[in-house]
C-alpha cells in the first residue's frame, strides 16, 4: 500500500475511504479533521490508532516520525497516549472530545501551517 504524497491527498484518501489506501476509525478521522490544528499535520492510521505526524511522505527520520500524541481509537472510551504509548494523557467519550486532548497536548508549534500554506 503507497502513501499519500502529502497532507491533503492523505486526508483526502481517509475521509472517502479511497480502496488500496490505508483506513482509520471514520468517526475519529472525521473528528480530527474538524482540529485546523490537526488537519495541517499528517494523518497516519495504523493497528487501530490515529498519529499526526510532521512530516510528509514516507519514509520519514526516527526523530520527527512519532513525537506528538495519537489517539486508541475503538471507543468509547478513546485514549490518548504521548508517543510509543509512554503516558496515558486522558480517556473520552467521543472522538471529538479525543481530538480536542489531542489539540491540548500538541507542542507550540506543531500543526501550525509554514508561512505561505493555509490550512485546508
Amino acid at each position: 500500500m503507497s502513501e499519500a504524497p502529502d497532507i491533503t491527498t492523505a486526508w483526502r484518501q481517509l475521509l472517502e475511504g479511497t480502496p488500496g489506501t490505508r483506513q482509520g476509525d471514520f468517526l475519529v478521522v472525521e473528528a480530527a479533521h474538524a482540529q485546523p490544528r490537526l488537519r495541517a499535520l499528517y494523518p497516519f492510521p495504523t493497528h487501530g490508532t490515529l498519529h499526526f505526524l510532521l512530516v510528509t511522505p514516507p519514509p520519514w527520520p526516527e526523530s520527527d516520525g512519532d513525537r506528538l500524541p495519537f489517539i486508541v481509537c475503538g471507543g468509547p472510551p478513546y485514549k490518548i497516549y504521548t508517543p510509543g504509548y509512554g503516558e496515558l494523557l486522558g480517556e473520552t467519550a467521543t472522538p471529538g472530545e479525543a481530538a480536542a486532548l489531542v489539540v491540548d497536548h500538541l507542542p507550540a508549534d506543531a500543526g501550525l501551517p509554514a508561512e505561505g500554506q493555509g490550512v485546508q
